[in-house]
């Protein structure tokens, strides 16, 4: 029988907090220090995702509308919800800095295994890159003489230095500014539901009919993606065998109920219409819960300046988790040999993959400069899925290929979790590419070429 305690023993005694912050094991030339704990763990999981609630999601209500988007939401909802506890299977079993990469490649074979860990790197190089022309339209409403393009590349530089500084402080950073980012929401959903109206949800709810639900599909997905990437820090994890499936448990518990919250509390004030399109415009806006609450306390007030603030928390804490995880990603690709092998080298002083973090960062501001948020998401997401689907494959394989291996995690209901989660992956991902053709093509593109240029030289 599945144990509450496995996912809620994050909250722990402040002395087994302070020990366990304390038991960092010593690393060798190869390998990451162990150094993050089950709460630190809960802060990565929901900080990589919670700028999800601050931004990007609007953008499906101009084709789904309020009905079409929740109906896509609650889809997501239940692949993110089968596949984190299938997810945690794995990680537990397999806790290398990979992920999914180191899955499939013991699973499926090398070539699957490249595949995947490429679809991991083209999720976590891209979704940064969106995150961080959010931040620039966050951070020019209070400075608008700066242009947003410099802000983006500002923290995109600014981050990944403090990653390649060390983990540990990486992780503390994280939980607290998480911490910072959940409180707002709560207290944009207490300002904002005193105002809600069901007019407002039920007013234009499918504007483009059921069809509409289809295209919302890639920003649904998009609120929750990113918290696999817990799995990408398993080999820096204190106890992996136990504390992960602990850290994505209670992360996406968190974020469900934050996810609720936000999405009613911001279409609830004055319809949807009013926090897709920027002010006067018929332009698609990057900060929607700061028109929410103008309409409610004007854009002068106290309230309205410190949702920006604290705002820009929320989309900073999930950019530089991403950077995080995205580095781990490209390292396990070099240490392996997949690719050059100088990404995958530890930096002698600090212990952590600083060539990996600087290529990433390379390759993201180039694709920052392009300033095509919703074009970058839908990349991002596309390569989310791709993981999720062969994530799910491998786990079918390793139980019949390997019953005997150490599983100290077991996903509950199996297989039903893991094949709901790989149905509505496949489903999604066939939806995407119907309707965002051209993009697909650049993604499939992507993966092909790099996979012959792997073969080439592997052979």
């Amino acid at each position: 029988m599945l144990k509450i305690e496995n996912y809620f023993g994050l909250f722990k005694t402040p002395i087994l907090f302070a020990k366990e912050q304390l038991m960092e094991q010593p690393a060798t030339s190869e390998s990451l220090k162990k150094t993050l704990s089950p709460l630190m763990l809960w802060g990565l999981g929901v900080g990589y995702v919670i700028s999800g609630m601050y931004f990007g999601w609007n953008a499906g209500f101009k084709d789904g509308g309020t009905l079409g988007m929740a109906i896509a939401v609650l889809f997501s909802i239940l692949m993110y919800s089968t596949f984190s506890f299938s997810y945690s299977e794995l990680a537990c079993a397999i806790p290398k800095a990979g992920g999914v990469f180191d899955y499939a490649n013991r699973a499926l074979g090398k070539d699957f295994g490249f595949i995947a860990g490429m679809a991991q790197n083209i999720e976590f190089v891209f979704a940064p890159t969106a995150i961080a022309l959010s931040i620039g339209a966050y951070f020019n409403l209070f400075f608008p003489q700066i242009p947003v393009m410099a802000i983006a590349i500002a923290v995109y530089l600014m981050f990944t230095g403090l990653n390649i500084y060390g983990v540990k402080a990486a992780a503390i950073f994280e939980l607290v500014i998480t911490i910072l980012a959940v409180g707002e929401l709560i207290l944009f959903a207490g300002v904002t539901l005193p105002h809600f109206q069901m007019a407002n949800l039920t007013h234009n709810a499918l504007p483009n009919g059921w069809v509409g639900m289809f295209a919302a599909v890639p920003f649904a997905v998009w609120i929750f993606l990113g918290i696999e990437g817990v799995a990408n820090v398993a080999e820096e994890s204190i106890n992996p065998q136990k504390d992960i499936s602990k850290g994505f448990g209670s992360a996406i518990l968190t974020l469900i109920g934050l996810c609720a919250l936000t999405l009613v509390a911001a279409v609830g004030v004055s319809g949807w219409e009013n926090i897709v399109y920027k002010t006067g415009t018929t332009e698609t806006s990057d900060s929607p819960l700061p028109l929410a609450m103008a309409k409610i306390v004007g854009d002068n007030s106290f309230l309205f300046h410190m949702l920006i603030t604290i705002g820009l928390f929320g989309l900073i804490v999930s950019f530089h988790g991403l950077i995080l995880a995205g580095g781990r990603s490209t390292f396990e690709f070099g240490r392996v040999g997949f690719a050059p092998q100088v990404l995958g080298k530890v930096n002698s002083t600090f212990k952590t993959p600083a060539n990996a973090l600087l290529v990433n960062t390379i390759i993201g501001i180039i694709a920052l400069l392009t300033g095509k948020t919703d074009q970058i998401i839908i990349l991002s997401v596309f390569g989310a899925l791709t993981l999720y689907i062969i994530a799910m494959i491998s786990l079918f394989v390793l139980r019949n290929k390997e019953p005997e291996m150490n599983r100290p995690f077991k996903v509950p209901f199996y297989p039903l979790s893991p094949f709901l989660a790989l149905v509505i992956a496949t489903f999604s991902i066939i939806v995407m590419t119907y309707y965002n053709f051209k993009l697909a093509l650049i993604y499939f593109g992507l993966l092909l070429v790099s996979f012959l240029i792997f073969k080439i030289v592997k052979r």
